[in-house]
């Protein structure tokens, strides 16, 4: 961080407010990222502070060594006991009747639109949403079908948002095929859906003779947030798909839950996508981890995503309400420091800190296992630093 003060000079004291009601965090005990020798070198040296996503951290050293002893076989003919073990484990932990491993969440969630719609349909879904914005518009591609999108301000989409956007038979516009939701919702900063507004949601929906499929990649996140089994939280939904490589750590890998019959036309469309990976065992093997151990950890994340938006509501020129901040994602309005989005990001990243912008006036920093408080002071630091910001002592 060449140019800025150590810790605990005058842009460090911007924390001394936070840290006074803070109470001592204690360190994650699921595992550190990197193996030891890994970890030794990187406390002698600087140290890159990522709060670019939560997608990359770096397998843990016993997921490594699972990986290297791990069953393996041929999954296309479902000969795989590692994966055949995580899928079991999923479907149990979710109280459904089968899960499929894929490759990442854009193919589960394609694979689910897939299932439940025909072509010449519509997907009613958040414009935010990642299956509208972040999966290569392949909905159409892949489906056939087109996003009929609502706008939730606060990210919580209701039966009040979807109920005017069904579409039945008609000849003139097209029919509605499903409903799809996210929990939490990443460009909402990662709030999260309350399970009534879910559960009406999935109720109506399926009264109106539609299914509901949840794109559920941080589903664990809003689960520890809500202090419910993910089970509970998700029951509703027809589908749902989660992400073992966010916070819960894994190097690669996502899950989609469902009915047996569901899943066993799933894989054939996951064949169709090239999701057949063979002796991927050695991916699930870190999977398998991920899904036991990671949930235990992610209430870390969230308190440090709330230590870092009470450090940037002080930082003059930031716009950020932290009482809105629910888990481990923190989008803040940057507008007011004089730069765009995207001039922060590259000024924080020759101080190593790297942060993704979202649009010209917004910036997202996401909390993650390989993240720790200290490392979210000093990203602090640093952008007090670079905003020009004069801490002064509560």
């Amino acid at each position: 961080m060449s140019g800025l003060k150590a810790a605990g000079s005058a842009p460090a004291k911007l924390l001394d407010r936070i840290d006074s009601k803070a109470k001592p965090q204690q360190q994650a005990v699921m595992y550190t990222s990197a193996p030891e020798p890994e970890l030794n070198e990187r406390r002698l040296s600087a140290t890159t502070i990522d709060l670019r996503s939560d997608t990359v951290t770096k397998p843990s050293a016993e997921m490594r060594r699972a990986m290297f002893e791990a069953e393996v076989g041929d999954d296309v003919y479902g000969e795989d006991p590692t994966i055949n073990r995580l899928e079991q484990r999923a479907a149990e932990i979710f109280g459904r009747e089968a899960a499929l491993f894929v490759p990442s969440g854009t193919m589960g969630n394609q694979i689910a639109i897939k299932l439940h719609t025909h072509h010449g349909q519509e997907v009613i879904c958040e414009e935010r949403g990642h299956v509208f914005n972040y999966e290569m518009a392949m909905m159409a591609h892949f489906s056939g079908v087109v996003p009929r999108t609502v706008r939730a301000e606060d990210g919580v989409v209701t039966w009040r948002h979807v109920e005017p956007k069904l579409r039945s038979k008609s000849y003139d516009a097209a029919k509605t095929g499903l409903v799809s939701l996210e929990n939490t919702h990443n460009m909402a900063g990662g709030v999260v859906t309350p399970p009534a507004v879910f559960d009406e949601i999935c109720d109506s929906t399926h009264a109106a003779g539609l299914p509901v499929h949840l794109d559920g990649a941080r589903i664990f996140n809003a689960a520890v947030a809500l202090g419910i089994p993910v089970a509970r939280l998700t029951a509703k939904a027809n589908t749902v798909m989660l992400c073992l490589s966010k916070g819960l750590g894994a190097p690669v890998g996502s899950l989609l839950v469902g009915s047996a019959e569901q899943l066993d036309r799933a894989r054939i469309y996951r064949k169709a996508l090239g999701g057949g990976m063979r002796q991927a065992g050695i991916l699930a093997a870190a999977g398998l981890i991920a899904l036991e151990q990671g949930p235990q950890r992610l209430k870390h994340d969230h308190v440090n995503a709330r230590f870092l938006a009470e450090g940037l509501a002080q930082i003059p020129g930031i716009k950020i309400d932290p009482g809105k901040v629910q888990t481990n994602i923190v989008i803040c309005d940057v507008m007011g420091t004089g730069m765009t989005a995207p001039e922060l990001s590259r000024k924080l990243a020759q101080h190593n800190v790297l942060a993704n912008e979202v649009n010209a006036q917004l910036i997202r920093f996401v909390t993650h296992l390989d993240v720790t408080r200290e490392q979210c002071a000093q990203a602090l630091e640093v952008v007090a630093s670079i905003c020009g910001a004069k801490a002064h002592r509560a």
